[in-house]
This record gives structure tokens, C-alpha cells and sequence, in this order.
């Protein structure tokens, strides 16, 4: 499946999650998906700390390598983010009295994407955090050799 398809089938599924011109924001993460990657799973949300931003609308893809956030701005151009498992530290879930939030703690930054589906928070968690231990391990026994 594509990004795209990925993301849409996420949104069908849970459609409190606010998010607007999904297709656009899966193209700029399709286009930089490597040759040797495949996305495996994807959603869509607001990249920002407020509920009421609701125009910062990405989508994140999960490959075999690491986590691609897109963002199709409105006027020209894109934003993208690159979360190899390396960088990687760990997640805080936020579920509020309409939406919810994940918080992707990296050595770098923080990424907040927020105004999901309480619905779709144990989902992803269990997305996020079974694709970075297992990736994890990989990183770790191949800096010891």
C-alpha cells in the first residue's frame, strides 16, 4: 500500500482525527522514501502543541528504517522530518476530553502531533513503540561489532 492509502484507511477508521489534504502531505513523504524502504504503516494529525492549530496537518509514515513526517505547505514548498531509531529516545501519550497527542522525544527534538482520535491512541503506541524497540535492537548490536 501507499503512504497515501495508508493514511486514508487511518482516517476512515478513526475520523475525529482532524486533518486536511492528505494526499499532498503523503506525496512529500512517498517522494523520500528510499528504493530499500516500504512503508508500513501511517497517519495523519496536527503537527503542533495546540488543539486549535488545526492548519499544520502531516502525515507520519513508518518504513522498515525509520519514521518520515510530511507536511505540504500551503502556498509552495513542504516540511519534512526523518526519525531514524538511533535518534530515537521515547513517547508520551496525552488523551484529552476531545482529541489526544503523542509526543515523539528525539535527542534533537520534540515532535508533537496532536488532535487525533482518543480512539487511535493505543494504536499508535503500539505502532510507534514495537517498530523503535525493534529497530532499537538492530542499532545496538551493530555498534558493539
Amino acid at each position: 500500500m501507499t503512504c497515501y492509502e495508508l493514511a486514508r484507511k487511518f482516517k476512515e477508521k478513526f475520523p475525529s482525527t482532524i486533518a486536511w489534504r492528505i494526499f499532498q502531505n503523503s506525496r512529500v513523504v512517498d517522494e523520500h522514501v528510499n528504493p530499500d524502504e516500504e512503508v508500513t504503516y501511517a497517519f495523519v494529525g496536527q503537527k503542533n502543541e495546540s488543539p486549535f492549530d488545526i492548519f499544520q496537518t502531516c502525515v507520519v509514515a513508518i518504513t522498515n528504517k525509520r519514521m518520515l513526517i510530511g507536511q505540504k505547505r500551503v502556498l509552495f514548498g513542504y516540511a519534512l522530518n526523518s526519525i531514524t531509531p538511533d535518534l530515537y529516545n521515547d513517547m508520551q501519550i496525552y488523551q484529552g476530553l476531545f482529541w489526544g497527542k503523542i509526543v515523539i522525544d528525539t535527542i534533537k527534538e520534540k515532535v508533537v502531533i496532536s488532535n487525533l482520535s482518543k480512539d487511535s491512541l493505543v494504536e499508535l503506541e503500539t505502532a510507534i513503540s514495537s517498530f523503535m524497540m525493534e529497530e532499537k535492537k538492530k542499532y545496538g548490536t551493530e555498534n558493539h561489532h
